[in-house]
């Protein structure tokens, strides 16, 4: 029979762990955890944005002269809504914003004015997307009645409203996009650009949830010997409106600018020659529904 071991055995206390794991903080219109605000180093807090190129990468491509660059709405979409949320694109165009709603799983209503656009972009989604993430409506984004169609959409989505509106409009008259009477780009004079704008806007603060954002996306034109300062005009018509103004970007426009690109020689004569300036920014204005 062997010996009885009567070695007291040392007992390892067990402490317990009083660390504190800090809840996620968001606000009501991000996922983005404010206690770890050091892990999203790629989204953009200042009014700078340089982007070398066009992001032709998952889904996206350039294949429509006046469409905006992916990026922005990457950025837009991280910094100003949730997984989930509905996004309103009134001038849809090649649909980069409900492309970019759905690499970063949210939703998106478009609505663009002419019906061969229309189709060109439900060809870029499956039947299934078009039902439960993507909705395109074919009508003029200035009619008061487009408000119908757009709340039958977020019916359907189970929202009341959206949770995020892009306003990308035609730049004037420098692209004509159609021969339609309802296009901006159309307009006879650069006030009825602004005014058929504003109706545009309007409709889009009336089926924008309260306290979310909104963007617009736009350049000025030089036209008669002087600049039209259309970003800063239709900034103005929106905060008419409502819209609280909570930022001013100013981007490059290399990446997403063909033309100028191709005749830059030509260009330069024309500044030399009538005293002003190549564009090579546009801005990105960002508002708030109060």
């Amino acid at each position: 029979m062997g010996k009885i071991n009567t070695k007291k055995v040392k007992i390892q206390e067990i402490k317990p762990d009083l660390r504190v794991v800090k809840k996620v903080k968001t606000k009501p219109y991000s996922d983005i955890d404010l206690n770890n605000w050091r892990e999203y180093p790629e989204v953009k807090t200042d009014t700078w944005w340089e982007f070398a190129s066009r992001d032709n990468t998952h889904g996206h491509s350039n294949e429509y002269h006046g469409n905006y660059i992916p990026q922005i709405a990457r950025q837009l979409y991280e910094r100003f809504t949730k997984k989930g949320d509905v996004v309103l694109d009134l001038f849809l165009g090649s649909g980069t914003s409900a492309i970019e709603a759905l690499n970063m799983e949210r939703r998106c209503i478009g609505v663009e004015l002419k019906s061969e656009q229309v189709e060109i972009v439900s060809n870029k989604f499956s039947q299934k997307e078009l039902v439960t993430d993507v909705n395109l409506i074919c009508h003029d984004s200035a009619d008061e009645k487009v408000k119908e169609k757009i709340q039958a959409r977020l019916d359907v989505m189970r929202r009341d409203k959206a949770q995020f509106l892009v306003l990308h409009p035609p730049y004037d008259d420098i692209i004509k996009f159609s021969d339609k009477k309802e296009d901006l780009s159309n307009c006879a004079t650069t006030e009825e650009f602004y005014n058929l704008f504003k109706k545009v806007a309007q409709n889009g603060y009336d089926m924008l949830e309260k306290g979310r954002f909104a963007a617009l996306i736009i350049g000025d034109k030089y036209a008669n010997g002087e600049i039209v300062t259309l970003s800063s005009d239709c900034a103005n018509k929106m905060r008419e409106i409502g819209f609280k103004m909570k930022a001013v970007i100013v981007k490059n426009m290399e990446g997403n600018e063909r033309t100028k690109g191709k005749n830059a020689n030509l260009w330069r004569y024309r500044a030399l020659n009538g005293g002003f300036y190549i564009f090579k920014h546009e801005y990105i204005y960002v508002f708030q529904k109060v």
